[in-house]
């Protein structure tokens, strides 16, 4: 299928041929039909991507402190590698479309069937792209009456609507829409339709009468309002303010302060400077609302990605009921967003859509695919295959998933390394896929599992997805007689542990778990210290995790970071020590993520995990300290490795000032890749072994 995307790098938009994605599990698969360009919101991302990297740094200050707090941390090399990662991966546009379902994903069947028309929306969800997977609470069904190219507005609705719920707005208010770009026409329409008496303020006299025609009773400049807003209001204010513009000045919501009556609601539903005037607010005692996008629902990943629903009695309106309601309006005739679109391309011409929006002075821009050609989607629709000829003794891999850490870690490690050629990539979302495939040059991407599987080229498969699926596919990879990567956690149940050792017995394969830091060369060395001890040994691993932002970790996905992280470092203790503890203490701390894990061993020795998310994220993350026989060694951030004996002190290691750190992924991926090519499991750890570090985290 195709996509559009846009490219960070250079900042152009392109169309790209991708695989179709896959539906998952609360998903919809759906033919678009059609997708709306928001005017405002994409040509933010065109200026942006097309800025030189001073100018995205100045326009993104936030993130600019998180580049240099991992300066701080990883030293420049490993954060410029992210960076430039991070800018070369495409960026899917669009976020409003509507077409037809296609397929329908488990737990969704008694609300949609192939076949109906639907709504969707969602960043990353409703892409301009032929086909998208949508979660069930990011898509509503669409009347019969409302054409494709009018529901592709209703996302944008939904903001509007919002908007307008968070003003608080009834029957016979005094409204005042400030900026009446698309998202400001549709607040004017759906004021209106609650009742209200509606004015509009925007720089361009054309947009003014737009908003008339749908349904403004007054629209002016800004030096028109500034005199007759007292008149519209009877000398009392507006009852409520929307302020939809999108600006860096402080003007609209200055300005604000003194059209509104005294406790009006001032709502931000667009992006524009926030310094207020502290005294005016507070002497009219204004509530200044910030509006949440589509609605409640929006960036929560339980509901939008899991497809949870919220108490009805406390969230009657979520953004999905706001989808909802939006499409409804239409279908009665009271939202009229056809009055809206200036420009309408086929798909095939969407590249001169964008260049329209990049210019301005347009407004609803619609691009409309082609119809009746569901055949050619369904099962996720792979590349063309072009086939490498492997060298002879070389290993092909394949890759599942390929998600960040995959991008910017194992791939790059990878690529230094000889002896194999990359087969298959194999992703939910067609786009990564095909991204990886193309730069990495792999014969053939997709979003099929299975097709990796029974790939004959396929001598060796890496599980790069989200924990969850980590069992399934090692198992089914096994089975198909595959040798296996799959990075840490093995599984996320003692049960799927047991399944997984069974079937690596069974099958002769070699199974590698992602348990890097045994081949890192600022550990190595102390390993070797530690084996020529003799009697107790400790050993004591402090890691200053980081608090994480809400995501997919501490859902069902990802497990927490206990099975999902710990477990790596559980695994240097024990590799360190060489044998595995006959009892485990792990307790939980307070704090988002706070373990303290004690293993004891037969021999007497001592290991302790000491993981926090509770510190600085800008000072360094990994600390191990180990003693033993008259010695100590310290290994700080994988930068330094001392060992201090008999009053003398000698460098185990240290990083040259060109590397970033070395963690052990290149090493560890070529001894896998070695033990691949001979069919045995030597230089990597037993899988008995790997599969007991594993159950450690699990002995609660």
């Amino acid at each position: 299928m195709r996509q559009i995307v846009q490219n960070l790098r250079s900042g152009g938009v392109e169309v790209r041929s991708v695989p179709a994605p896959n539906c998952g599990r609360m998903e919809i698969l759906v033919e678009t039909r059609a997708s709306l360009i928001s005017a405002g919101t994409e040509r933010m991302v065109m200026e942006f991507a097309g800025k030189s990297m001073v100018g995205k740094a100045k326009e993104r200050p936030d993130l600019v402190k998180k580049v240099l707090a991992k300066v701080q941390r990883d030293g420049l090399l490993d954060t410029m590698a992210s960076v430039f990662a991070r800018l070369d991966e495409p960026l899917p546009l669009g976020y409003s479309a509507a077409g037809r379902v296609l397929a329908v994903g488990a737990g969704v069947g008694h609300e949609f069937t192939v076949g109906d028309r639907v709504a969707i929306a969602g960043a990353g969800q409703a892409n301009h792209a032929e086909v998208n997977a949508v979660p069930r609470n990011l898509a509503v069904k669409l009347p019969d009456n409302v054409p494709y190219e009018h529901g592709c507005y209703a996302t944008l609705a939904a903001i509007a609507l919002h908007g307008v719920r968070n003003a608080n707005v009834v029957l016979g208010d005094r409204v005042l829409v400030v900026g009446l770009g698309l998202v400001g026409q549709l607040a004017v329409q759906l004021a209106a339709a609650a009742g209200a008496r509606v004015a509009g303020m925007d720089l361009s006299k054309e947009r003014c009468g737009l908003a008339v025609s749908g349904g403004a009773a007054w629209t002016a400049v800004p030096a028109e309002m500034e005199a007759g807003w007292q008149h519209f209001t009877d000398g009392r204010g507006f009852d409520a303010i929307l302020i939809c513009a999108a600006t860096e000045s402080d003007g609209p919501i200055e300005q604000a302060a003194t059209m509104a009556r005294d406790r009006a609601s001032v709502v931000l539903v667009g992006k524009v400077g926030t310094k207020f005037p502290y005294a005016a607010y507070m002497k009219k005692e204004l509530q200044l609302k910030v509006s949440r996008s589509y609605g409640p629902g929006r960036y929560d990943p339980a509901f939008e990605g899991q497809g949870l629903s919220y108490p009805v009695g406390f969230v009657p309106w979520t953004e999905r009921e706001n989808l909802g309601e939006a499409v409804r309006l239409m279908s009665l005739g009271k939202l009229d967003v056809a009055l809206l679109t200036s420009h309408t391309f086929a798909f095939d011409e969407a590249l001169r859509g964008y260049d329209l929006v990049k210019k301005g002075g347009c407004l609803g821009v619609v691009l409309g695919y082609e119809g009746g050609q569901v055949d050619r989607w369904s099962g996720g629709q792979e590349q063309k295959e072009e086939r490498k000829v492997k060298a002879k003794g070389e290993v092909g891999v394949s890759l599942l998933g390929v998600g960040g850490f995959a991008r910017s870690v194992v791939l790059p490690a990878l690529r230094g390394l000889g002896g194999w050629s990359l087969q298959g990539v194999v992703s939910k979302g067609g786009l990564s896929a095909a991204h990886v495939a193309e730069k990495y040059k792999a014969a053939w991407c997709g979003g099929d599992a299975a097709r990796i599987f029974g790939d004959n080229h396929t001598n060796a498969v890496m599980v790069l997805t989200r924990h969850d699926a980590h069992a399934k596919q090692v198992l089914a990879a096994l089975a198909a007689g595959k040798h296996v990567w799959v990075e840490k956690p093995l599984a996320l149940s003692l049960a799927d542990i047991g399944l997984i050792e069974k079937a690596a017995a069974k099958a002769g394969r070699v199974l590698m778990v992602g348990f890097n830091r045994r081949f890192s060369p600022a550990l190595v060395p102390l390993k070797g210290k530690l084996d020529a001890v003799r009697g107790p040994k400790q050993v004591l691993v402090r890691v200053n995790a980081g608090r994480l932002e809400e995501g997919w970790q501490h859902s069902d996905e990802g497990g927490g970071r206990l099975l999902g992280e710990v477990c790596h470092f559980t695994d240097v203790c024990v590799w360190l020590l060489g044998e595995m503890p006959e009892k485990v203490e792990i307790v939980q701390g307070g704090g988002q993520d706070c373990y303290s894990v004690t293993l004891r061993f037969a021999s007497g020795s001592l290991a302790q995990v000491f993981y926090s998310s509770e510190g600085d994220a800008s000072l360094p993350k990994e600390r191990v300290e180990v003693l033993g026989g008259g010695g100590m060694g310290i290994m700080d951030n994988y930068s330094r490795t001392l060992w201090s004996q008999h009053g003398r002190k000698h460098v185990l290691y240290k990083k040259p000032w060109w590397k970033g750190q070395e963690k052990g992924h290149a090493p560890a991926l070529a001894a896998w890749l070695r033990a691949c090519s001979a069919g045995q499991q030597q230089g990597l750890p037993s899988v008995a072994e790997l599969c007991e570090s594993s159950r450690i985290v699990f002995k609660r």
